[in-house]
């Protein structure tokens, strides 16, 4: 019989929360491609009363220690918003979830999320979809293509040896989520340019910044618009009020009013265009942590930010234009006032488009247009309990 070398235990006290948190910072230490993430943000992800998600959901954090230190963690997890989706959409009645995975071996791993799948067995879960840390909007999938450069600012980073690791406790491919990369510093294709300046042309269709005198109106808008133009995704489960807020409050250091665009068509709102500058290129240098000077040099570059990289992490249509030529034309018009004011205000050369389903054909397309290459790919897994 196999002797296990290590135990496993739930978090239950600050200490072990701190533990749980501080992980990666060890097993990384070495990855010149891992982008350590501020503490702070991540205990506040974890800790319900501060995460509107818990309003909806409920989690069980876990920890694998070997001979007194912390080799391994886990979250499982259930989303009720999830459950309440239709199961042909990604989640649904029965599916639990499981993320924040880290481990030190394949020993380890295989016994984490035997414990997290434990967990979602005795809630009453009759499939595994994971990782998600912790929802479908923050950190989903597992990275399986992309090693080689550091991630773009609410994306993830794992150990390459992970996809086997999982795979081999069972799980089977469920969806692809990949980012784009593309050049920006030079202007699109003539095509696109000749579909942006008929753009120009039609009465109908205008496309303004977003005013941040009127952040909480026009992050409500937005979100709304999210809510509606994704809401046949796969793994799509509705933002709440709570977390519209919650969401609004920590993007607003990181909102420039020239970099997210709102498209109007007849007056109406009807798309929208968020893009972020790339703030793990300041936050590489910072060790996870604002003190004790971090937080004078974040301020200042949050002042006028100079980076290589922009990222688009959220791009609707409403439903009802969706699949027509107006979509298609008012995406094009929006990338490409944006990259306009990314290259002349911030020194931005590069853009990431993304994460996108790799069943979207749609937002595909129009990343192929533009000349964009898949850079990074992030895989979900499912497994019946």
């Amino acid at each position: 019989m196999t002797q296990i070398s290590f135990n496993i235990r739930p978090v239950q006290s600050k200490a072990d929360r701190v533990a749980f948190v501080d992980l990666p910072f060890r097993l990384y230490a070495d990855d010149p491609n891992w982008v350590p993430p501020l503490k702070d943000e991540v205990h506040g992800l974890l800790t319900p009363g501060k995460n509107p998600w818990f309003g909806h959901g409920e989690a069980q954090l876990f920890l694998a220690e070997r001979a007194g230190q912390v080799v391994g963690r886990i979250s499982a997890h259930i989303d009720h918003l999830a459950l309440t989706q239709p199961a042909e959409q990604g989640m649904g009645p029965g599916t639990g979830n499981w993320g924040l995975f880290e481990a030190e071996d394949a020993e380890v791993a295989q016994a984490l999320i035997a414990t997290a799948e434990d967990w979602l067995r005795a809630k009453g879960m009759t499939r595994a979809l994971g990782p998600l840390s912790i929802s479908i909007w923050d950190e989903p999938g597992l990275l399986v293509k992309g090693f080689d450069h550091p991630p773009t600012v609410m994306m993830g980073h794992n150990a390459a040896a992970y996809q086997g690791w999982i795979e081999a406790a069972g799980y089977r491919f469920a969806k692809s989520l990949r980012t784009w990369d593309v050049d920006i510093s030079n202007g699109f294709p003539e095509l696109v340019q000749r579909i942006v300046s008929a753009g120009e042309r039609n009465a109908r269709i205008r496309i303004r910044p977003v005013s941040k005198a009127r952040f909480d109106e026009e992050a409500a808008l937005i979100l709304g618009i999210l809510n509606d133009a994704w809401s046949d995704n796969w793994g799509f489960v509705p933002l709440t009020d709570a977390e519209i807020g919650y969401v609004g409050k920590k993007l607003k250091p990181l909102v420039y009013e020239d970099l997210i665009m709102i498209a109007e068509y007849d007056g109406e709102p009807v798309a929208f265009m968020l893009v972020l500058p790339d703030i793990n290129e300041k936050l590489v240098s910072f060790g996870g942590t604002l003190l004790p000077f971090n937080w004078a040099k974040l301020l200042w570059w949050l002042r006028r930010p100079q980076v290589r990289t922009m990222r688009v992490p959220l791009m609707g249509v409403v439903k009802r234009l969706q699949s027509s030529r107006m979509a298609s034309q008012l995406a094009f018009m929006m990338i490409e006032y944006i990259r306009r004011n990314a290259t002349a205000h911030y020194g931005a050369s590069r853009g990431e488009i993304g994460w996108i389903l790799d069943d979207n054909q749609g937002m595909n397309a129009i990343a192929e247009a533009i000349d964009s290459h898949i850079n990074k790919d992030y895989w979900l897994y499912d497994k019946a309990l």
